[in-house]
């Protein structure tokens, strides 16, 4: 931070950037040098074979050319690790060895050139050893030449030139201008442009209609919103969120104010339900679980699944049940039998059609608990991911519904997708005529469970009776007063510290502001953090006794302009407010603060160990609050404790737990009853 300039551009890579991929190449290097530098003395005097004075040249310069690299790559590795991610000025002659470094290619790629006709000329007869080991060299150059210029093609950034054009001589520049607000207009543009060119491809494979273009089009404006403020570069990011997690373990390792949680007490057993609702989520995680069908299965049974499916599977579809949507060799459908086992016969309904806002989902009898169950498939495909990335507000209104309010506008499509489809086409009237006195229940994990949320908002009406369990939905859902009513008949469970549960704009906002706060009051190299955080990561440990503050920092020391903070201070943005201290109560938020749905479970993992757990995992359960869920948390379990099959144990554990309890107290109860019988 900020992003190295070189060629007049600015690239995605800084100028302290060069010190690991530096010190790799150049260990190589040596190790090429002193094998090369072996064999012309082991062969010194053996050239006058046929050919023999090309190979002897060829040596020769080979070993001069690598000196050169070698110490062009040192100069490079040295200046790369001076200064901090904050202060790049002692760095500064750095573009200049990286000229040199870059000017080195071009002798190496002529005499790679050289060695290939060299070893391919018939003519030459000289020994095979040194034939083979100039083979080897002309290999290596051009591994490296090649993975070069991918490395060139991964950090080129191409907004570089307007921004480097604009962001030029910030002290001077007057932004008020007419001039500058063109230019500015001009990247917002051309950044939307890349943002969604970079979708396109991303999604290429997908047959794309006039709903993922208007999709396209406004996820690329939220990235360019999102990113358009700071000047920071992807190992910026690696480092600052391995300071936030140091920070964070820190900061829980510290005695703790009391918190607004409700806890799980014995004395709570009864009153607040926790227990009753942790059983009915493990039975209905089971149905949310198997609405991702063979990929789930697949994955939670590796090396048994693929038989057991080809084995029950491939038989003739059940004609009874109601499918639409392609299920090649009934995978789908044979795993969700497996998974939930059910019947054929108490399906009511499976889609496995799957668009942008149309997500696959399945009606079923659940004759255990007496409901009709609907499970939503969460994110799967490409299309799921667009429908979450579409994280725009929209108002949601509904009749005699007073709690109206702005809900997450892709989940809520593909919720309308579901109702319509329920009522319209009678999915619901066919399931009620079956079994009447059944209840409505509608499940759903991460994307499933937030379009089952806002599905049972749509339904509440039709059906008052109607329980909702949404496993690990987004955060980014529901407005306050939507959030606060559907606590009457919706139960979230979240994991952890799972990322997408805490994931919305606002958090993501302040997400940004702390790792801007943190990499730039940091007073350690680049290099030093991510080695230092790697370790901590796999092997644990005391975490770092980073600086956290801003207090006491040097802005006179700074020989070049902190470009995030910079555009930061001058478009004002959220993710600053916390940097310089004043509010800006005035100015009205860019993203509404979103929240989850109904009452939430939070579950946590026991764990003695910090990184390495026995297999005997303990779980504690309790009521939460949106509140504590209204920043991301770093660790190596954010991506994890949102994986299914691991809410799914959690669960079951849980609720094994709480069986062998009752059993516990049963047998505590008889037993005093019979100790007061005979006495």
């Amino acid at each position: 931070m900020p992003g190295l300039v070189v060629f007049g551009r600015r690239w995605a890579i800084g100028s302290d950037d060069f010190v690991l991929p530096g010190a790799f190449e150049l260990s190589l290097r040596l190790l090429w040098w002193i094998g090369i530098l072996v064999l012309y003395a082991v062969h010194k005097g053996q050239f006058n074979c046929p050919g023999g004075g090309l190979l002897h040249s060829y040596l020769l310069v080979l070993l001069v050319l690598l000196a050169a690299i070698i110490c062009a790559l040192s100069a490079l590795v040295y200046v790369s690790m001076q200064g901090t991610i904050s202060n790049p000025g002692p760095r500064k002659s750095l573009p200049k060895l990286l000229y040199t470094r870059l000017l080195l290619y071009f002798p190496e790629f002529i005499w790679a050139i050289v060695g290939a006709v060299w070893v391919s000329d018939s003519s030459v007869h000289c020994e095979k050893t040194v034939i083979n080991a100039i083979l080897g060299t002309v290999i290596a150059s051009w591994v490296i030449i090649i993975f070069t210029i991918i490395g060139v093609l991964i950090v080129f950034d191409p907004l570089g030139g307007k921004k480097t054009f604009y962001l030029t001589d910030g002290v001077h520049r007057n932004l008020e201008s007419s001039q500058s607000g063109q230019l500015l207009f001009n990247v917002k543009n051309t950044a939307t442009r890349v943002w969604e060119k970079r979708i396109r491809l991303m999604c290429c494979c997908i047959v794309q209609d006039d709903d993922h273009r208007v999709a396209f089009t406004s996820i690329a404006e939220l990235f360019r919103n999102y990113f358009s403020d700071t000047d920071l570069v992807p190992s910026d990011i690696a480092a600052g969120l391995i300071l936030l997690h140091q920070e964070q373990d820190k900061m829980e390792s510290c005695p703790k104010e009391p918190e607004e949680v409700l806890c799980h007490s014995p004395s709570s057993l009864v009153t607040d339900g926790l227990d009753f609702e942790l059983e009915n989520a493990a039975h209905y995680m089971l149905f949310a679980a198997a609405a991702y069908g063979w990929p789930y299965y697949v994955y939670t049974n590796p090396f048994t699944a693929l038989c057991k499916l080809n084995g029950d599977c491939c038989g003739s579809r059940p004609t009874d049940s109601d499918i639409t949507g392609s299920d090649r060799h009934n995978f789908h459908f044979g795993s969700i039998l497996k998974i939930t086992g059910l019947q054929y016969r108490d399906f009511i309904h499976i889609s496995f059609h799957n668009k942008i806002y149309e997500i696959p989902f399945f009606v079923a009898l659940d004759h255990k608990k007496e409901a009709i169950v609907v499970a939503v498939r969460g994110t799967l495909s490409f299309e799921d991911i667009l429908t979450d990335l579409s994280a725009d507000c929209e108002d949601l209104t509904l009749e005699d519904v007073l709690e109206n309010g702005f809900v997450h506008k892709g989940i809520t499509q593909a919720a309308n997708y579901i109702y319509q489809k329920l009522i319209n086409d009678g999915i619901l009237n066919q399931a009620f005529t079956i079994a009447p006195e059944y209840k409505l229940v509608i499940v759903g994990h991460s994307l499933g469970g937030g379009t089952a949320s806002i599905l049972a908002i749509m339904l509440r009406n039709s059906f008052p009776t109607l329980k909702c369990y949404a496993f690990s939905p987004p955060g980014g859902l529901l407005s306050k007063t939507l959030a606060d009513y559907t606590k009457h008949f919706i139960v979230s469970v979240i994991l952890g510290k799972d990322l997408v549960a805490r994931l919305s704009m606002p958090n993501m906002e302040d997400l940004k502001r702390r790792i801007v706060r943190i990499v730039a009051n940091c007073n350690r190299p680049k290099y030093q953090i991510l080695l230092r955080g790697c370790w901590y990561e796999v092997f644990g440990g005391d975490p770092d006794n980073f600086p956290t503050e801003l207090d006491g920092r040097n802005q006179d020391a700074l020989t070049q302009p902190l470009l995030a903070e910079e555009s930061l201070m001058v478009h004002r943005s959220p993710s600053y407010n916390a940097l310089d201290g004043e509010s800006h109560l005035h100015s009205p938020p860019q993203y509404p603060h979103l929240y989850l749905p109904g009452k939430i479970i939070h579950i946590v993992e026991e764990c003695s160990s910090k990184r390495l757990c026995s297999s005997d995992i303990k779980y504690t359960a309790s009521w939460s609050n949106e509140t504590v869920f209204s920043s991301i948390l770093i660790s190596p379990k954010m991506i994890t404790d949102h994986m299914p099959d691991v809410v799914l144990n959690a669960l079951n554990s849980l609720s094994q737990e709480h069986g062998s309890c009752i059993s516990c107290l049963s047998g505590l109860v008889s037993a005093v009853i019979s100790s007061n019988v005979d006495g």
